[in-house]
């Protein structure tokens, strides 16, 4: 059995701080690597936690990430925000652009946000409960590497392409569900092959093409799209809408500018916001109670609302702490030391 550390969440956070600052990011940007990490292992999502700051130190000794990039936030128009990362993480950018993007968005309805020339690791459901919490609706969009093969196809063209929607309720945690368009992240698949476990069948097929459950072997070969053709439509839109729509690269774009490093996906992301209260006006509560309708017909007959797990491992975690993958724990303690 894998041992385990028993860690408080400031613990956790402090850690991944400490690794990214001995590496060379900037206070800015590792603070905003460190809280990312840290919700993720918070919230039971370890594909997206502490792992990462492997992939983002990785990234910067490989030249493929700015330390100290400052992002340029502009409004070229009165719905639209674009955030130009300057070859950085996306998440100092979405931290800086998301003030502006609920501004504008409260004035207009309607909200996009682009974050451009970025690297990107984060759970898109991350990028979103910001929103949430402001009262709004909320649709997030990313390309990733090309990883993915569309369906009838046995070489990647796709990346992971995550979709997240977030819907707020009064009082309650919000409804929100984060996907990726490929049978399972990326991300899922590395924690497989860092533990020696084999795969479950259907999440990808090797370099012949042939369905595998050897995590190394979808690794070099290519990941599956869920749903088939369903999946594989979903996958090409979100290259769409958020690269040559926001003037940024495709996953197949993203994967040449790696090179081999294994360093996090470059491209854009978008980001779109719908304020309910300039829609509904004085009926907001009369028509969102419809959806409350929804919610309570899905969990009356036994059956789960998304993130309700998540937030489950977010009240424990609070609450109790974290056990972490010690080997895990050594590693990135280890950056702290060879920076």
């Amino acid at each position: 059995m894998e041992e385990k550390l028993h860690l408080t969440i400031d613990e956790v956070h402090q850690l991944a701080k400490e690794a990214l600052l001995a590496n060379g990011f900037s206070d800015q940007h590792a603070q905003a690597i460190a809280e990312n990490v840290t919700s993720g292992e918070r919230d039971g999502c370890a594909s997206h936690g502490l792992y990462r700051v492997l992939v983002c130190v990785n990234s910067l000794r490989s030249g493929k990430v700015s330390a100290d990039a400052l992002p340029i936030i502009t409004t070229p128009a009165p719905a639209i925000v674009k955030a130009d990362a300057q070859g950085g993480y996306s998440l100092l950018a979405h931290r800086l652009a998301l003030p502006v993007l609920i501004e504008q968005t409260r004035k207009t309805g309607i909200g996009a946000l682009a974050i451009n020339h970025c690297l990107h690791f984060s759970a898109l459901w991350m990028d979103i409960e910001p929103l949430t919490e402001a009262g709004m609706v909320a649709f997030a969009f990313t390309p990733s590497h090309a990883w993915v093969a569309p369906a009838g196809g046995n070489r990647p063209v796709f990346g992971t392409n995550p979709i997240a929607f977030g819907w707020p309720r009064k009082d309650r945690s919000p409804f929100i569900f984060d996907l990726a368009t490929s049978m399972v992240a990326r991300g899922e698949i590395e924690l497989y092959r860092r533990a020696g476990k084999p795969i479950p069948e259907g999440w990808g097929i090797d370099a012949e093409g042939k369905s595998t459950t050897d995590a190394q072997a979808v690794l070099d070969g290519a990941m599956l799209t869920f749903g088939g053709h369903k999946g594989s439509a979903l996958s090409a839109m979100v290259e769409l809408i958020a690269g040559p729509l926001i003037g940024d690269m495709t996953s197949a774009d993203s994967i040449e500018f790696d090179k081999g490093t294994g360093s996090s996906p470059r491209g854009g992301e978008l980001i779109i916001a719908i304020d309910p209260d300039r829609f509904l006006g004085d009926d907001r509560e009369q028509h969102f109670s419809r959806a409350e309708k929804m919610f309570t017909a899905i969990e009356s007959q036994g059956a789960r609302l998304p993130s309700q797990r998540r937030y489950q491992a977010r009240m424990r975690a609070l609450e109790e702490g974290l056990d972490i993958s010690k080997k895990l724990y050594d590693e990135i303690k280890a950056l702290s030391y060879s920076g």
